[in-house]
């Protein structure tokens, strides 16, 4: 029996195509070599809004990464979060209708549609281009939509915008064929409101699944080996390493670890410790500003990395923050970071600024959580960890490689066969 053809539609998966990294692209990877036929369709936009993947006067290019087919529709660029980036929202889902239509003439339709948000105008196409082709679509919720929109006070849910987002949403959610939520505790918020056949709504719970993030830890431990990151800072064994790896954003609140290194700079016996920070973002400028005025020579700040060296850098750290601020989003409904599964295949300690609902690192006991996000809290517990021996260390260290294996993509990939399974 031949094994169903799949789109995976993902706006933003040109970044994975440039890495040779990511959920779509590792799910991708691994049901090819279970013999699907698998095609990745994205924006030719890469995260960062400002680079673009090239398809000279074609309205969409189709190439491959390693077996992986892309295609990738032509926007425009999408800096920052106005209306540059609206612009190439609508224009990817207009796009994504004539490019459908045009690979599926030159390659045959699929058997099922999976359309993953970021954004829910990639899961308004897929549900529309998949009724049109006769086959089933499953909608991906990486990010609970609006409901991100209002934490950032950006909208109210009462607002006339904020009315009409939840109706799309609704609409969204009950059209799909199967749904997969990213944190485990999404499904809380359709009975919050009121939208289970069991509270008289109409959507049925059993169409609801929980795929969260994860690694594809055999190629982690390949970069740990192959991509050493030769920096003196992370390869120093004399220092007690603070590692942040991710974005510079508010709601990543890195000026809070600023706040920390600052209260132990003023401490005696804590000399040791280096705070060092990976990432890019419209905070970095001020953030390189404060450790310069404020004398924080205790912080590294070393920008951007590619993605092939995290591996190395967190196995080289002592303690791996994964740091968030508290009132900007709700964590209730668990995590789905990719940095937080990138810790724990590190083998290292992970500390949370937030504590957070279905708490992974509460369950397999591979670190700790902050009750309040402030400087003072994380400075005591920074202190905590740096005051443990290396075998208590240690030994968290081993629970963060046993509990990641569970989200390890060949899992991962197997759970996801069954909801096409179920809906093929």
């Amino acid at each position: 029996m031949n094994k169903p053809k799949i789109w995976l539609m993902n706006h933003y998966a040109s970044n994975m195509f440039r890495d040779k990294a990511g959920r779509h692209y590792w799910f991708a990877q691994k049901l090819i070599r279970q013999g699907y036929d698998v095609t990745v369709f994205c924006s030719t936009t890469l995260v960062s809004g400002e680079e673009l993947i090239d398809t000279g006067k074609e309205k969409y290019v189709s190439e491959q990464a390693d077996q992986v087919p892309f295609v990738f529709v032509r926007t425009v660029p999408a800096q920052g979060n106005g209306i540059k980036r609206i612009r190439n929202m609508v224009l990817f889902y207009r796009r994504l209708f004539p490019t459908a239509r045009a690979y599926a003439k030159a390659n045959g339709k699929p058997d099922v549609i999976l359309a993953s948000s970021v954004h829910p105008l990639t899961m308004v196409a897929g549900i529309r281009i998949a009724r049109k082709f006769g086959v089933p679509c499953i909608c991906e919720i990486r990010d609970l939509w609006p409901e991100a929109i209002f934490s950032f006070g950006k909208a109210s849910p009462k607002s006339l915008i904020g009315r009409l987002m939840i109706k799309g949403e609704h609409w969204i959610y009950k059209r799909a064929d199967a749904l997969i939520f990213t944190k485990e505790g999404d499904t809380d918020y359709l009975k919050e409101q009121g939208w289970t056949t069991e509270q008289g709504g109409d959507i049925d719970l059993k169409k609801c699944h929980y795929i969260n993030n994860g690694v594809d830890l055999a190629a982690y431990a390949r970069h740990i080996d192959a991509d050493r990151f030769d920096d003196p800072d992370v390869c120093d064994e004399t220092t007690f390493k603070v590692t942040y790896c991710g974005t510079l954003r508010p709601v990543n609140n890195v000026g809070n670890l600023l706040d920390a290194a600052a209260i132990l700079k003023k401490e005696t016996g804590y000399e040791n410790v280096r705070f060092l920070i990976f990432g890019d973002g419209g905070q970095l400028p001020a953030l390189e500003k404060r450790v310069r005025d404020e004398a924080l020579d205790c912080v590294k700040i070393k920008d951007f990395v590619e993605r092939k060296y995290v591996p190395f850098l967190l196995s080289r750290s002592d303690l791996n923050i994964l740091n968030y601020s508290q009132s900007r989003y709700n964590w209730t409904r668990g995590n789905s970071s990719n940095k937080l599964f990138e810790y724990m295949a590190s083998g290292k300690p992970v500390l949370s600024t937030v504590r957070m609902g279905y708490s992974l690192i509460q369950r397999y006991g591979c670190g700790a959580e902050l009750a309040e996000d402030t400087p003072e809290a994380l400075a005591e517990e920074i202190k905590r960890f740096y005051r443990m021996t290396p075998e208590e260390r240690e030994r968290i260290g081993k629970n963060a490689e046993i509990g990641v294996k569970e989200f390890d993509f060949d899992i991962l990939t197997e759970k996801l066969i069954r909801v096409i399974e179920s809906v093929v």
